[in-house]
């Protein structure tokens, strides 16, 4: 899996210590110790005489190279929007000195830090939810959880659902950051059924305007919404007659309301589905259904 990229050394402990189908994340930081991340808990990776393993800049630098296939510049466009990913679905997120010219990012260099993300495909974890979307129509649905709790493998895993459930509707999947199907060479690292059209590594607003458009979606499933500027793309799709599937960041339905323009959608019922996670039980835990009105359907 990571066995190209990472150093013999790091990768043999981490083998040796820990098991890829437990680990979500790894990062890296320069001078800091390597941790290894398990659900929500973190570990400090130790050399056979339990010293930790302590990262430096040439670390870093030389990862980069190998992701890259030593030619930087030719992932210029994915890395000035702070990932690269990997083949199995693996991202690796990237944090340094933003080099600008303008207004314009131009590149990331002197990078200081980079968080590998293992994804991990929960069996069925949407199930629970998956009636109250899916009746003679799938509804639209906003899916709600802090960073990490599951919100992309619920999305993932009600994907295939539908393919499963031979609901054959035509699935647009606008991927803006190459999350949900971690496309590499014009190959999904992740199965999701054989209902699926991807756009990745464009904005909202270019898949679904042309998406419509070209690809004749029945749903168009989207992560990480921006309420500020996705609004249009939404509008447009629901008047279009097309159902929305799509993720937002916030940790309860309180804090989502305190979001700019979220009376907005809740008033014109942009969504009549609101599926609240959490990683009490880890990644993907249900915690609440809710309607149009924010009556709740399920609570937990």
């Amino acid at each position: 899996m990571l066995k190209d990229y990472l150093p013999r050394d790091i990768y043999n402990l981490i083998i040796k210590n820990f098991s890829f189908n437990d680990i979500t994340e790894i990062r890296m930081r320069v001078n800091e110790n390597l941790i290894i991340a398990i659900k929500n808990k973190k570990y400090y990776l130790k050399d056979e005489n339990q010293n930790f393993i302590k990262v430096n800049s040439t670390l870093i630098e030389n990862f980069i190279r190998r992701i890259s296939e030593n030619s930087i510049y030719a992932y210029n466009d994915n890395i000035i929007n702070g990932y690269l990913t990997l083949p199995k679905g693996i991202r690796v997120g990237l944090c340094g000195n933003i080099v600008t010219d303008g207004n314009k990012i131009v590149t990331i260099k002197e990078f200081q830090a980079v968080n590998i993300r293992i994804p991990h495909l929960i069996k069925n974890c949407s199930l629970p939810a998956f009636d109250f979307i899916v009746d003679d129509e799938v509804k639209n649905t906003l899916i709600i959880s802090s960073p990490g709790n599951g919100k992309t493998t619920f999305l993932r895993d009600f994907i295939y659902q539908l393919y499963a459930h031979n609901i054959s509707k035509n699935v647009l999947i606008a991927d803006e950051r190459n999350e949900i199907c971690s496309v590499v060479n014009g190959e999904p690292a992740v199965n999701l059924g054989g209902f699926c059209d991807i756009y990745t590594n464009c904005s909202k607003s270019f898949a679904f305007k042309n998406g419509i458009r070209s690809m004749r979606p029945d749903i168009i499933v989207t992560d990480e919404l921006d309420l500020e500027k996705d609004l249009p793309s939404i509008l447009e799709a629901i008047n279009s007659g097309v159902s929305v599937i799509a993720t937002i960041h916030a940790k309860d339905l309180n804090q989502l309301k305190k979001k700019s323009n979220f009376d907005k959608i809740l008033n014109e019922k942009y969504f009549t589905r609101f599926v609240v996670l959490s990683g009490d039980e880890g990644p993907g835990t249900l915690t609440g259904i809710y309607d149009e009105k924010l009556n709740c359907l399920y609570c937990r």
